[in-house]
């Protein structure tokens, strides 16, 4: 079974599917993309997964997506525990390597397709929860998918997360 991004549920916020996590400190391995929404996951998977691959290192999940102005980051969580000092430098200058703090965030959890639309549908769906919870959010939204392409949409699970100031 795939590991997956280690988090506690602080809270559920109810009636809305919201769940308040702490996120675990964790290592990431980003590529910056310079494309749309629906070309960005595809284009940034590609450099990633040579970089596990050539390193044996196992494939975790979520894939996370997220905007950065005018392009798009994608990144693999690496598996609990690596820290970037050990880890392998990237042979592909596009490959960067970075540690993300622990931190709060909101997540609600959709399955099916990850369109553009239904992110934003999501998106106001997590951002109105927030608001109701009078909890406030910071920082752009993160897109997590942690399906491959070929799952049939309706077993495929995603989420929309949000960082928060505090629970």
């Amino acid at each position: 079974m795939t590991q997956e991004q280690k988090y506690d549920v602080v809270k559920q916020l109810s009636n809305s599917g919201v769940e308040i996590r702490r996120y675990h400190e964790c290592a990431l391995a980003d590529v910056v993309v310079n494309a749309d929404y629906q070309n960005a996951g595809s284009m940034g998977f590609r450099p990633l997964v040579t970089y596990i691959s050539r390193n044996n290192i196992a494939m975790t999940a979520p894939v996370i997506q997220e905007p950065k102005e005018t392009s798009w980051i994608v990144s693999f969580v690496m598996p609990e525990g690596m820290k970037i000092e050990n880890m392998p430098v990237p042979a592909d200058s596009k490959v960067n390597l970075r540690t993300v703090s622990e931190h709060l965030a909101a997540a609600l959890t959709f399955s099916g397709v990850t369109s553009e639309s239904k992110v934003k549908k999501m998106e106001a769906q997590l951002r109105s929860a927030l608001k109701d919870a009078n909890i406030e959010s910071k920082g752009a939204i993160r897109i997590a998918r942690f399906d491959p392409p070929w799952k049939p949409s309706f077993m495929r699970k995603n989420e929309v997360i949000l960082e928060i100031v505090s629970a």
